[in-house]
């Protein structure tokens, strides 16, 4: 039994999911409680799902599934559909909710048109794009670990550098406009 336990924790694949689950939890557990409290929680669903058509499209144009390019494509994607959703609140009547599910849908419709594309394309490298896009922590790689390190490093250092300024924006947003700081949602 406890040789079962300590070659468990031996294992490779045990320890890169195990780190790369912690760091993923760690990051967003900071991030997202500020997202939380400011009710804006849904803009990440929504940003995860407009994140599939730019995938898909850095897939299509780099020919490869290096998870750099990938995530430049998601980021460039979840971006774009962040603007919209801004856009449409601020010069529309619509709600903030009807915006993201419109932005949302319709993004992740065209990333599922995207994908049936590639899926049809005789690439053999296409194989195993959708467990990318949609997540399978078993497939961590350690160079994939890195990165989150390197990208949680910043994203920490920047909630620390500006940690007052998040808790102004936060909690009292009335004396934020009092000190003449921008006040956007």
């Amino acid at each position: 039994m406890l040789s079962s336990i300590i070659s468990l924790f031996s294992d490779y694949t045990f320890q890169t999911v195990a780190l790369g689950s912690a760091l993923l939890g760690l990051i967003s557990g900071v991030l997202g409680s500020f997202a939380v409290l400011r009710r804006q929680s849904l803009l990440g669903d929504g940003v995860s799902h407009s994140a599939l058509p730019g995938v898909v499209m850095a897939f299509v144009l780099s020919g490869s599934k290096n998870t750099e390019v990938l995530l430049m494509g998601a980021l460039i994607s979840g971006l774009l559909a962040t603007l919209f959703i801004v856009s449409i609140v601020r010069h529309t009547r619509v709600k903030f909710d009807s915006a993201l599910a419109l932005v949302m849908s319709v993004f992740f419709g065209l990333g599922l048109v995207l994908l049936t594309y590639v899926q049809k394309i005789p690439n053999s490298n296409q194989a195993g794009l959708k467990r990318f896009i949609f997540g399978q922590a078993s497939t961590l790689l350690q160079r994939d670990i890195i990165l989150m390190v390197i990208c949680g490093l910043i994203l920490l250092t920047l909630v620390l550098l500006f940690w007052k300024e998040f808790k102004l924006f936060t909690f009292d947003g009335d004396f934020a406009r009092a000190l003449a700081f921008p006040q956007r949602n």
